[in-house]
């Protein structure tokens, strides 16, 4: 057992502590991967237990695979015998062999989501349902949280409360669909992945007999990332456990970010009133970060209400302090990134594949891409396509596509019948057939339908066409913003993605939206000659055409920080740090959904191991207006001896980032309102990218009455100029400490 030896002392007892249940608190970068492959080694090795009688439960199958290998590499093929992988998984195996139990083959059908996709559309036409009311993914998504919940159909039928929620949402035929829907799975003895869970939870609720069984084969199990579980997935694994009560769950409730998908942190906050005798671990030692880096992360989590107390901290060399980039747009805010990581790259001779951009939605990505394209910089976007290749932006695209070059086959193919207008696939092939046999245009076929097609396809693609000429009759008098904004609108894309109110429908409305926002910056640069569509386009193709990709995988990653959790690298840039961006505007209403917003915020810090960068824009195109931005209130968290301060302009300039360590300070026209002043005491004017200024307080008095952009006026009660903080008692949310820096406070009267 030498692996003892290279364990800290609390990685130690999380391993040979086998008995009862036991927590054990992972911070990041802590080594829990190792704790558990150690674990589960020293019961085989150590204790002689069977490998069949050890039940690990992973969230992805890599983390299990990894988990097996490094146990293999412990204990030899033993480790192949295990019961590991991931929930459904594990479970999905249960289920072949009780199948009968609940009335399935051992032979059934796994649905994917295209799968129940169009079984739902199925089920829509037969019921003569509007599809464009009870949008397929907006169906599923309302039956696979009722599953998570464990409410059956026949559950959702009988409570008012669903039947009230689904009338005002003018979708009162929900519970007939889902009672439809899971009637048709069964028939076709097929279950989706929600059922994998559901169907397990009901086969230990209805078969005790077969629960009973499992209870005894499993003397040990084991939950990675616990903090991610839903009630499903907890109730299964404290059914298994409640015999031998040899129970293990492994996670961090600062990394818990998963509540859009059911994960419910709840789980492992209340896990000790749950088991009272539970032997709680806490694996407080970073591996990964520097000093700094960890002290930002802590900084910021603690000003979190729910959470499980540690102290994380590090070993590691203190590092460098945390620089902020101030951009004045979101165009800007990508070519300072990219200036940055250049800079950082060739300073220190580092791979590309040393960086990452990390955004809170995969809309943002468009800055940083184009950016880097023009410094050919290669990149990879990870769990996610690349933004121009995202089908709700090639959509629209196609249709600027096809009103630019009517004849435009692959536009036409593509947008024809989206959103859907009766022109089906077999329409589609006789317009194309006839083109090509008669070796005439393709918008030929179009405005002549009525001699190629039977007469009600004719007219529906009569519609269409006099539609693309409207379109093009908007190029003539429009710029390329105006004439993009009616296509969008006027097409019902638009209109069909904002009626998708699903995690995924909201961002594909937001990835338009932010090609809108691309074209909206190009028809206003000033320097800018040609501001047509066709121009627009062209500048598109170029950016996005002839990509290939580098086979030595050297390249900067971007990625959404959900999609960063578990891996690390050794420059991070945060970026988009503002108010109703990040934390997300639909985050706000409730101090639970706020929470979360910081545990993402801490995800992404704490993926860094050498270097932070945050960053942020002063001004950002949102829906087609320049909107001014108030940088995040998590910026306030970070201490503020933690930010690199330029000693210079000169520096600032060279290293190409603006305005660090200071915010931007807004101005107001208002007579009695007063900015504070910079260290030669002038007003602060329109902010620059070279912009540096340092706060001054000599303005500042305790008892005068300030004004805050967030949280109105107060009264200055404290001043602490070593810090740079000040106390305000604010007429309506009280006593605030704020960091003068980033505070943007306003002086109303001495």
């Amino acid at each position: 057992m030498h692996y003892l030896e290279s364990l800290n002392e609390p990685q130690r007892q999380g391993v040979i502590n086998t008995q009862g249940p036991m927590m054990i608190i992972a911070g990041a970068g802590s080594g829990k991967t190792r704790v558990l492959t150690y674990r589960i080694a020293y019961l085989i090795e150590n204790k002689g237990i069977d490998p069949f009688q050890i039940l690990a439960l992973t969230f992805t199958n890599k983390a299990a695979k990894e988990m097996q290998n490094r146990i293999e590499a412990v204990i030899g093929t033993e480790a192949r015998n295990l019961w590991m992988g991931t929930f459904h998984s594990v479970f999905a195996k249960i289920l072949r062999f009780e199948a009968e139990k609940l009335g399935y083959t051992s032979d059934f059908t796994i649905y994917d989501t295209a799968d129940s996709a169009s079984l739902i559309k199925s089920i829509l036409k037969e019921k003569g349902l509007d599809d464009k009311i009870y949008k397929p993914k907006v169906v599923l998504h309302r039956i696979s949280s009722a599953k998570n919940s464990l409410i059956s159909w026949q559950n959702y039928i009988q409570n008012p409360t669903f039947q009230s929620e689904d009338r005002e949402s003018l979708r009162p035929k929900m519970g007939e669909i889902y009672r439809a829907y899971a009637g048709r799975c069964f028939k076709a003895n097929a279950m989706d992945f929600d059922d994998l869970l559901f169907q397990t939870n009901v086969l230990f609720r209805d078969h005790l007999d077969v629960l009973n069984k499992y209870q005894h084969r499993f003397q040990y199990v084991m939950v990675d990332e616990f903090q991610d579980t839903n009630l499903s997935q907890y109730l299964i694994t404290k059914k298994l456990a409640a015999v031998h009560q040899n129970i293990c769950v492994v996670g961090d409730d600062a990394q818990s970010i998963y509540a859009f998908r059911g994960a419910n942190i709840q789980n492992i906050l209340n896990f000790e009133k749950h088991y009272p005798d539970v032997q709680v671990i806490k694996l407080e030692q970073n591996y990964r970060s520097t000093k700094n880096i960890v002290e930002v992360a802590n900084h910021v989590i603690a000003h979190n209400q729910a959470q499980l107390k540690k102290n994380v901290w590090t070993d590691n060399e203190e590092g460098r302090t945390i620089r902020l980039i101030k951009a004045t747009s979101d165009n800007e805010e990508g070519r300072l990134t990219a200036h940055a990581i250049f800079e950082t790259k060739m300073q220190e001779a580092l791979p590309y594949s040393d960086f990452a951009i990390l955004y809170r939605t995969n809309s943002q990505s468009r800055a940083f891409e184009e950016a880097l394209r023009r410094q050919n910089m290669p990149y990879k976007v990870v769990a996610g396509l690349s933004f121009y290749d995202r089908k709700e932006v090639k959509d629209l695209v196609a249709y600027l596509r096809l009103t630019i070059n009517p004849n435009d086959e692959e536009a036409f193919k593509r947008i024809i019948n989206y959103p859907r207008r009766g022109i089906g696939v077999a329409t589609q092939t006789k317009i194309i057939v006839n083109a090509n046999e008669r070796n005439i245009s393709l918008w030929t076929i179009l405005q002549q339908s009525a001699e190629y097609l039977p007469a009600r396809s004719a007219k529906a693609v009569d519609t269409f066409t006099t539609m693309i000429k409207s379109f093009q009759l908007e190029i003539e008098r429009k710029d390329a913003y105006d004439v993009v904004s009616y296509i969008a609108k006027t097409s019902g894309l638009l209109r069909d993605l904002f009626e998708d109110k699903t995690p995924e429908g909201r961002a594909r409305y937001e990835n338009v939206q932010e090609l809108l926002n691309a074209v909206k910056e190009f028809t206003d640069n000033p320097d800018r000659e040609d501001k047509s569509l066709s121009a627009f386009l062209q500048e598109v193709a170029l950016l996005t055409g002839n990509d290939k990709d580098t086979d030595d995988g050297d390249k900067i990653t971007l990625m959404t920080i959900h999609a960063s959790k578990g891996l690390e690298f050794k420059n991070v840039h945060i970026v988009g740090l503002e108010e109703d961006l990040f934390p997300s505007q639909m985050m706000l209403g409730a101090r639970e959904d706020l929470e979360e917003e910081r545990r993402l915020f801490y995800v992404a810090i704490t993926r860094a191991e050498k270097r932070l960068t945050l960053s942020y824009a002063i001004q950002r195109y949102r829906f087609g207006t320049l909107r001014t931005c108030e940088p995040s209130r998590f910026l306030d968290e970070v201490p503020i001896e933690l930010i690199e301060t330029p000693r210079s302009k000169a520096n600032v300039q060279s290293s190409g980032v603006s305005g660090i360590a200071k915010f931007v300070q807004k101005q107001s026209t208002k007579r009695n309102l007063r900015p504070i002043r910079d260290g030669a005491n002038k007003v602060n004017s329109r902010p620059t990218p070279t912009d540096f200024v340092v706060a001054q307080m000599e303005e500042l008095e305790i008892g005068q009455r300030v004004r805050h952009p967030k949280f109105g006026d107060g009264t200055l009660l404290k001043l602490n100029i070593e810090n740079k903080r000040a106390t305000v008692k604010f007429d309506k949310v009280g006593e605030k400490t704020l960091l003068l820096n980033f505070a943007k406070l306003m002086i109303i009267s001495t």
